[in-house]
């Protein structure tokens, strides 16, 4: 009896998303297990394949701009961990504020998740370089759909983000900066593609 529920909830499940695992024997005589659709009545294997990207050949004009690739490419490997770590921990912020019942339960929130994320985080941040930090302000806005400088005031008011601001641009950086908007974005589009898709 036990055996037939268990079968029938198979059957029903199977039908159901009308995709499950199947038995296939490749070219080379071995056995191997594959997702399967029922398309027309016919059962076919199902592979999800990686994206690849064909981009043209790079033709760099001067040794300033291949430096600048390779630049690129080293600090985008070392930063996109950060972005997504930073995604994470945004969208989780925003779903334990959207749970507290006033603004001032929010505010102590923030107030210790400010601290305990310092924390963290303070070791590892300390080992980009500034160039890799204006990446991260530059990409925040990739990821998030946010600027920097929104981020700050959603999360600490338009006076924090303002003094960030100016303390941004000492160094050379700019809070409010979109993605798109300069030239080199496009490179830094094609690294971050090939780089996540394995290429590079």
């Amino acid at each position: 009896m036990k055996f037939l529920k268990r079968l029938v909830v198979i059957v029903l499940l199977a039908i159901g998303t009308q995709a499950w695992a199947q038995t296939t024997e490749s070219p080379s005589g071995n056995i191997m297990m594959s997702h399967a659709i029922i398309l027309e009545g016919d059962t076919v294997p199902y592979f999800v394949l990686p994206i690849y990207y064909c981009y043209p050949p790079l033709k760099f004009k001067n040794k300033k701009e291949e430096n600048f690739y390779w630049r690129t490419v080293r600090d985008v490997k070392k930063v996109l961990p950060y972005l997504k770590h930073i995604r994470k921990v945004i969208e989780q912020t925003n779903q334990t504020l959207m749970l507290l019942p006033d603004k001032a339960s929010r505010d102590a929130y923030m107030r210790n998740f400010e601290k305990r994320i310092y924390k963290e985080n303070e070791e590892s941040f300390k080992e980009l370089t500034l160039n890799q930090g204006k990446l991260i302000i530059r990409l925040l806005d990739r990821e998030t759909s946010s600027t920097s400088y929104e981020l700050i005031r959603a999360y600490r008011g338009s006076f924090s983000a303002g003094l960030w601001q100016m303390f941004a641009v000492v160094l050379g950086a700019d809070l409010k900066s979109r993605f798109g908007t300069k030239d080199e974005d496009a490179v830094i589009e094609r690294v971050i593609n090939l780089v996540e898709a394995g290429q590079l």
